[in-house]
C-alpha cells in the first residue's frame, strides 16, 4: 500500500513538471529554468531563427 502512495506522489510531481514546461513553451520561453533569464547567447539566437 505504501508503494502505491509513493508512486502516486511521484506521478503527480512528474505531471506538474511536464505541465509547467509545456505552459512555458507555449508562452515562448527560450530557455526554461535558465538562470540568465533569457540574457544568454541562446536567447539571442532565438531571434535570428525567425
Amino acid at each position: 500500500m505504501g508503494n502505491v502512495i509513493i508512486l502516486g506522489i511521484v506521478a503527480v510531481l512528474a505531471g506538474a513538471a511536464v505541465r509547467s514546461i509545456v505552459r512555458a513553451k507555449k508562452r515562448g520561453a527560450g530557455c526554461i529554468g535558465c538562470p540568465s533569464a533569457d540574457a544568454c547567447h541562446r536567447a539571442c539566437r532565438k531571434d535570428e531563427e525567425k
